[in-house]
């Protein structure tokens, strides 16, 4: 489990914001979700890799399944099904690599996401395999063309420009699962200064955007990187208090976070059609960590599901856990995702809150465009 991802739905919970618009029939458009675990729907159950979240009790509470575990790197839903059901899309995005994503399915919208993806190409490489965001959108021009095939070249451009969006919630992973990890696992943090680094970042997804928007994508969601130095791993492993958290991360994440703000600011006035909404995953998340009890929450430093110090914060969630009595009571629900219960909540501001932290408008106004 990427380390990254896990804290990127509450940290960075970006964009997970899942997508759909409404047609002009009143039909619902699809939802086309790129990004890491925060919002990865099982795409790396398909995948030989480190980072897996396809064993109990994830998916615990995820009543599609039956409480089966999915693939979601959570106890129930990710904030991009919850985004999803609030603005009416009839079914979950299905992940792109599950052999059952075919056919008319795909219309309904498709995730790319992958536990331990980045922007970077070597991002979270220790896991061996995952889906760098350039993969996934070379998935996505594979489904581009199904779609082309499906509904014919005029109706495909219709449905990707007018009918859908495309939520990206990215970027922890390469703080956590690249730059900040020792020499002997990658040596980005030792060859370049964090400045030269988030450059890199930026200019990376400026390019991922741009191809996104070359392949007829028009709305879009993108969510900043959240507080991650304040997830229950960075809190076990650095022995902080619970109203700590490490300053490294967080200083970083602010760097990049104003960066891609600038970045979404140049696009929206560049590539001609589309609307790039930011999502202040940051702020919102730190909310959430700052003021819990205002929101019915026991704990935003304790994991419900893990092993190890303090804050059950060292070994990932698996059978052989720690689990918590009570779900609803945490913000995070293993050492670095966010509850189902604390994605509901964020899931509520990005659907319906106001430019502090989404803009230039919220998810339904996006919608309804």
């Amino acid at each position: 489990m990427d380390s990254l991802s896990m804290v990127t739905v509450v940290l960075s919970l970006m964009a997970a914001v899942s997508a759909v618009v409404v047609r002009g029939d009143g039909a619902l458009g699809a939802s086309y979700i790129f990004g890491d675990s925060l919002v990865d729907a099982g795409n790396n159950n398909f995948m030989s890799t480190l980072s897996k979240a396809d064993i109990p009790p994830n998916g615990i509470d995820f009543e599609a399944s039956g409480g089966q575990p999915t693939g979601r790197y959570t106890n129930g839903r990710t904030i991009g099904d919850i985004v999803g059901e609030a603005v009416g899309q009839p079914n979950y995005a299905q992940p792109f690599l599950s052999p059952n994503t075919t056919g008319r399915a795909i219309l309904d919208g498709v995730n790319y996401a992958s536990g331990g993806g980045g922007i970077m190409n070597e991002t979270g490489k220790i896991f061996v395999n995952r889906l760098s965001m350039d993969v996934q959108i070379d998935y996505f021009n594979i489904t581009r063309k199904q779609i082309d095939d499906l509904l014919g070249k005029a109706k495909a451009k219709k449905h990707l420009m007018k009918d859908s969006i495309f939520s990206i919630t990215v970027g922890s992973n390469d703080f956590l699962n690249n730059y900040l990890l020792p020499v002997i696992s990658t040596g980005e943090r030792f060859s370049e200064n964090p400045n030269d680094f988030i450059d890199h970042m930026i200019n990376n997804l400026r390019s991922q955007l741009t191809r996104l928007y070359s392949l007829d994508a028009r709305k879009f969601i993108i969510g900043n990187v959240g507080p991650i130095g304040c997830i229950p791993y960075q809190k076990t492993i650095n022995r902080l208090t619970t109203d700590e958290c490490v300053s490294l991360p967080n200083e970083l994440a602010h760097r990049y976070n104003g960066r891609l703000r600038d970045l979404l600011a140049e696009l929206n006035e560049n590539l001609n059609g589309a609307t790039f909404l930011l999502a202040n995953v940051y702020d919102l998340v730190l909310e959430l960590i700052t003021n819990y009890n205002k929101y019915g929450f026991d704990t935003a430093s304790v994991a419900c599901c893990g092993n190890g110090g303090q804050y059950q914060g060292i070994i990932p969630c698996g059978p052989q856990s720690t689990l918590c009595d009570d779900r609803t009571k945490h913000v995070f629900w293993d050492p670095y995702h966010p509850s189902e219960a604390a994605n509901l909540i964020i899931a509520k501001f990005l659907v319906d809150g106001d430019t502090k932290y989404i803009s230039p408008m919220n998810v339904r106004q996006l919608r309804d465009l």
